[in-house]
């Protein structure tokens, strides 16, 4: 059964998907199309929404979603990983976004996940 987040979270990229997908990449010309599971063999990602897009700059590529109430330094691993297992499943290269709803003093959070 989903958690409440998940649900929210899901339901709320559900309401403008397109825009969602410009906002997080800053891509105009970008459009979303199916949410796909995020579920992977052994792992159960429900917090994370995961969604396939398309741009004709990039072509077709996922969209790795994951909202945090505050940022952890555990979350780049885990956004890496992710990312990884998605891009295995799907075959589509993955744009991984953290967002942060809260937050939280003198911790530099990372830009990039493929540097920490």
């Amino acid at each position: 059964m989903p958690k409440p987040a998940d649900t929210s979270t899901k339901k709320l990229i559900s309401l403008a998907p397109d825009n969602w997908v410009q906002w997080v990449t800053n891509i105009p010309n970008i459009k979303a199309g199916e949410i796909l599971s995020g579920e992977f063999q052994w792992i159960s990602r429900e917090t994370d929404v995961l969604i396939r897009a398309n741009s004709p700059e990039y072509g077709d590529f996922l969209v790795l979603n994951e909202l945090q109430l505050r940022y952890s330094s555990k979350m780049p691993r885990r956004m890496r990983c992710y990312a990884a297992l998605a891009e295995e499943k799907y075959e589509l290269p993955t744009y991984p976004v953290l967002i942060n709803i809260l937050q939280t003093s003198n911790v530099e959070i990372p830009t990039n996940f493929g540097r920490c």
